[in-house]
């Protein structure tokens, strides 16, 4: 059984037991996301899902772009800066694992579009598929949720 990563304290912080080499993995990703957070680029759709899909809601969804978009880009910033911020600390508060909650699951949806991953898809990462440091890096992100879920949570 692998060790919990994430492990809710008494104290109500939550100890963080990564190793150097996932801290220096996770350390590069939140700028590489925020750098993409100022672009258009078509990956971000799952960051920012529409709140109106039908055809006649075109007008609704345009207003609630206007209104809600700057907030939402905001909320995606501050996790992943958050979790950039702590990447080192060895406890996290409740509000801190709140970002860390937000920062990997935009990191998995971004990761996930990119790589079209579906719910098909078996979890085995083929060594020859030209994907596969990406897929392997999706799959960690993924452990890593659960495990900060688990804690969050108090699941065992």
């Amino acid at each position: 059984m692998l060790e919990r990563r994430v492990k809710r304290r008494r104290d109500g912080r939550y100890a963080l037991k990564l190793d150097a080499d996932e801290r220096e993995l996770l350390r590069s990703l939140p700028d590489q996301l925020l750098e993409l957070l100022d672009t258009n680029d078509p990956v971000l759709t799952r960051l920012y899902p529409p709140a109106y899909a039908g055809a006649d809601d075109v007008a609704l969804e345009a207003e609630y772009r206007r209104l809600m978009g700057s907030d939402l880009e905001d909320r995606h910033k501050a996790a992943l800066v958050t979790l950039r911020d702590t990447i080192d600390a060895p406890f996290l508060t409740e509000e801190q694992m709140g970002a860390w909650l937000a920062a990997i699951n935009e990191l998995r949806l971004v990761l996930g579009t990119r790589l079209d991953v579906g719910e098909e898809d078996s979890g085995e990462v083929d060594p020859t598929d030209p994907r596969a440091p990406t897929l392997a890096l999706y799959q960690y992100l993924s452990f890593l949720q659960d495990q900060l879920v688990e804690a969050a949570t108090g699941a065992l």
